[in-house]
């Protein structure tokens, strides 16, 4: 299966992307190399909504890592939602679902619970 990232821009600041496919070393050039065009464009808050991941490995949670950095030196936030099945286990057991603040649930990342 193939990776795609799709997003949204919000009204008031944010961006919602969408990942599906498999989150892999060959894959996660493509979700930094957005996560930086969006930040070097002025994005700060970034929400990625992991409801289409199908698979996730160490180089995926190190761009989540690497993207909440880079917004966070910016002055903004990365955060996680709707992973299922495997993906949200990775997310509890490596800790990032704490780290990140982690919704089950896709929110917008206008709400005060994405923040």
């Amino acid at each position: 299966m193939t990776f795609t990232v799709t997003h949204d821009e919000r009204d008031g600041g944010g961006v919602c992307l969408r990942l599906a496919g498999e989150l892999d070393l060959g894959a996660a050039g493509a979700l930094n190399a957005e996560i930086d065009r969006l930040v070097a464009g002025g994005e700060r808050h970034l929400l990625l909504d992991l409801g289409g991941l199908t698979f996730c490995d160490s180089t995926g949670i190190a761009a989540f890592v690497r993207g909440d950095n880079m917004a966070a030196a910016h002055g903004g936030w990365l955060r996680l939602s709707g992973a299922t099945g495997r993906v949200d286990r990775v997310l509890q057991i490596t800790g990032l679902a704490d780290v990140l603040r982690y919704q089950p649930e896709t929110a917008d990342p206008r709400s005060s619970s994405a923040r």
